[in-house]
């Protein structure tokens, strides 16, 4: 992967110290010859990934409506000598490429190659077709498929939703049209009912489904036998069984699978069955089949990737996972003839629901997905009001928002890698690489902006952004940087980033008090500050926050001892609660979907007593969700005269234990053997000198994190294994990427995987 003295700077862990010397023609790359860089700037650097094909002038429902730059795709390598040149010229700080570790350089190639490799089939019968998405098929495209435009330019005649625009677009279509269906996963439920729908109308003559799964009542044939039942007679059908899971690669370490966005480790009930009598059978129908459906995606993954892996488990969930990818015959197969080895690691999130609800650290990207609305249709993107580029001025604050921009732009390099930087640096460096990206944009395009040294504000970057409103042209070249900005600027000035750091007091402090105090003591603490809608200010907790706060008490205090002082304290809280929670004027949307009250018209006392109840039963399970561990019992440094008390992650004290050089037997990382070969290794263990499978075994270790995962332990894991300095590449793959309000949503809605939610 690196790169030759005539190909320009090296590459995928190349070393970069070389100048060029001339050109050798038009149209030709300039020769090099080898020159010593500063050793602060040798860093690894990802391959050049292949541009997609034929340019991008347009985006899709799913995308950003803004027009996309006419430098997408673009190859990469380009980027990199353009801002090597700058970096010899003095005009570039500091390379972006240093954001990136060698493992993730490595890994970042593969995943997008297994992105675009899941939707060839459908890009290959797109011409003269309109294409049909569901919400987690639009997902994936927007982050690693190359947005709707793909579609287009690859002949669709259009790209719609399935199914808010089935009706609409069936009648319209010509009597001849082609229509394409991207569906997530099996034919069923909620989704065949929309394709029925589409069908059903009588202008389809030819349809085709990409699915990631078969139906559940027979094969192919039947299926596509359905499908011509549907339309009609004289009606043609093909179904094409996707290779690769729709992925959504968020960064270059981490990378969702967004059709199990709802998957959540269950809860342990009092009473209930411990994690080593949990099967697959024991679970409820819906998370079963969620459960399966898991397992058939990382084995399609791992089947493009070539692995053969290991499998490995923290948690209840996380064992019948693992258990049955380890048990599935497809894998069993696959596993015979891959030659790439791997660690996975499935975690439960359940273990650890305060990194999932806390405010850790000072990170610029999981701000703007926590305060930013999110994108209609999508569980992780949000909206970015581009109305500052515009002349579309309203002093309206509950106007919607024209247009929305969005995060994800996996066609324009800079973009992705300041939005890198918004993931892997803290706060004040990423607003300060976001002004350097604005700076450079501006000088490329000949805008008249004026460099200024020191502290950079919101106002700032919103006078930079500025030069562009005027400039179709340096719109068009830097739309996808400048939307990023836009998502920063708005964040900064938005009152809940105000909270942030109160939030981050907040549970500092009650890190302390809870190894001060028995709980009764700190609920009580608490009481005061729940306050009902009249009565709070601008910087009191909303009903939403504490339930982020009691999520974070319950999770890190651990078990607790039951008693009449306990009930009583908790008692207390409740009422405060369901007083709190009816006196809303309009319930959230979080709350709505925790009472089951759509507005306040319906939320009555005993609905909103009937939800708390519930809530609170739910903290109780939470308290005890470590119970059974012996090694990771607890994630509570109580702390010392000389220390204060701190919160270490479940994650981390994972990776610090694989990571160990001395290698000891994990107590509570569970090895799941795949054969009669692992089931011998582990006996004979007891009796002779044969080492057990261990998770830092092989070059590549993939966490996955069952039931979502945060920005803020994506990044730890990162320095983490920078810091062990070891050779092992780190990929973090999870269900979906958490912030502390979806993380309460995900614990506490009553629809919880429920089948086509969306649909």
């Amino acid at each position: 992967m690196g790169g030759s003295r005539g190909d320009g700077p090296p590459l995928g862990g190349g070393h970069p110290n070389t100048t060029p010397h001339h050109s050798r023609g038009p149209g030709k790359r300039p020769h090099y010859h080898r020159r010593r860089w500063p050793r602060s700037l040798l860093r690894a650097a990802p391959s050049p990934e292949t541009p997609p094909p034929g340019p991008l002038t347009t985006r899709g429902p799913h995308d950003s409506l803004c027009p996309a730059p006419p430098c997408c795709g673009q190859p990469i390598r380009d980027l990199y000598i353009i801002l090597w040149r700058r970096q010899r010229a003095g005009t570039c700080g500091v390379l972006w490429l240093s954001v990136l570790s060698a493992a993730a350089a490595m890994a970042v190639p593969e995943l997008r190659r297994v992105c675009r490799q899941a939707w060839e089939p459908v890009l290959a019968r797109a011409s003269r077709a309109v294409v049909f998405l569901d919400a987690v098929s639009a997902e994936a495209l927007h982050w690693g498929g190359g947005g709707a435009g793909e579609l287009l330019a690859a002949g669709a005649l259009a790209v719609r939703a399935l199914p808010a625009e089935a009706v609409e677009a069936a009648g319209a279509a010509p009597a001849s049209a082609r229509v394409v269906f991207v569906v997530s996963g099996a034919l069923r439920g909620g989704t065949a009912a929309a394709v029925r729908r589409v069908l059903g109308q009588g202008a389809v003559r030819h349809c085709v489904l990409v699915t990631g799964g078969e139906a559940e009542d027979g094969g192919v044939a039947e299926l596509e036998e359905t499908l011509r039942r549907w339309m009609g007679e004289g009606g043609r059908a093909e179904v094409v069984l996707r290779g690769p899971p729709l992925l959504a690669p968020v960064s270059a370490e981490l990378c969702l699978l967004p059709a199990l966005a709802e998957l959540l480790p269950p809860l342990p009930g009092s009473g209930g069955p411990g994690p080593a009598e949990v099967g697959l059978g024991t679970l409820p129908a819906e998370l079963r089949a969620a459960v399966r459906a898991l397992v058939g995606d990382l084995d399609a993954l791992f089947t493009t990737l070539g692995l053969r892996e290991e499998s490995f488990a923290v948690g209840a969930l996380s064992r019948v996972v693992a258990a049955e990818l380890a048990s599935y015959a497809p894998a069993r197969n696959r596993r015979r003839m891959a030659t790439n080895k791997a660690s996975v690691i499935f975690v439960d999130r359940t273990l650890d629901l305060a990194g999932a609800v806390g405010h850790h650290g000072d990170n610029l990207a999981e701000k703007i997905l926590s305060v930013l609305p999110k994108l209609p249709g999508h569980k992780t993107d949000v909206m970015v009001n581009m109305a500052e580029l515009t002349s579309l001025q309203t002093t309206d604050e509950t106007c919607s928002i024209i247009a929305p921009g969005c995060l994800a732009q996996p066609n324009d390099p800079a973009a992705k890698a300041l939005w890198e930087s918004f993931m892997n640096l803290k706060q004040k460096e990423a607003v300060m690489e976001a002004r350097r990206h604005l700076v450079e944009a501006a000088s490329r395009e000949n805008l008249p902006i004026k460099m200024s040294m020191g502290r950079v504000t919101p106002e700032q970057l919103s006078s930079y952004i500025q030069l562009f409103r005027n400039n179709l042209k340096a719109l068009e070249n830097h739309c996808g940087l400048l939307q990023l900005v836009l998502a920063a600027v708005q964040t900064l000035k938005h009152p809940q980033t105000s909270k942030w750091d109160n939030f981050l007091a907040f549970e500092r402090l009650l890190l302390q008090t809870i190894g001060e105090s028995e709980m009764p003591n700190v609920l009580n603490q608490l009481l005061p500050m729940i306050k009902s809608y009249n009565e709070r200010m601008k910087d009191d907790y909303t009903c939403e926050d504490f339930l982020v706060l009691l999520v974070y008490m319950y999770s890190v205090v651990g078990e607790i001892k039951s008693g009449k002082e306990l009930d009583a304290a908790e008692e207390e809280v409740k009422k405060a609660l369901i007083k709190a929670i009816c006196d809303e004027p309009e319930p959230s949307p979080v709350l709505q979907k925790i009472t089951g009250c759509g507005s306040s018209l319906n939320l009555t006392s005993q609905k909103a007593a009937d939800a708390v109840d519930n809530i609170f039963r739910s903290l109780r399970d939470i308290a005890r969700a470590r119970m059974h561990m012996k090694q990771f019992n607890s994630i509570h440094n109580p702390g010392s005269n000389t220390h204060q008390a701190s919160y270490k992650p479940l994650l981390k004290q994972i990776v610090e234990e694989i990571c160990n050089p001395e290698r000891p037997d994990p107590l509570d990382i569970e090895h799941m053997s795949s054969g009669l070969t692992d089931l011998l290794k582990t006996g004979f263990s007891m009796f002779m000198k044969v080492n057990r499978p261990h998770p830092g075994d092989h070059p590549l270790l993939i966490i996955f994190m069952v039931g979502g995962v945060t920005i803020s332990e994506v990044k730890m894991v990162k320095d983490l294994v920078a810091t062990c300095k070891t050779v092992t590449q780190v990929l973090v793959l999870s269900s979906a990427l958490l912030t502390p309000r979806s993380a309460i949503e995900l614990l506490f809605a009553a629809n919880r995987l429920q089948p086509d939610a969306n649909i």
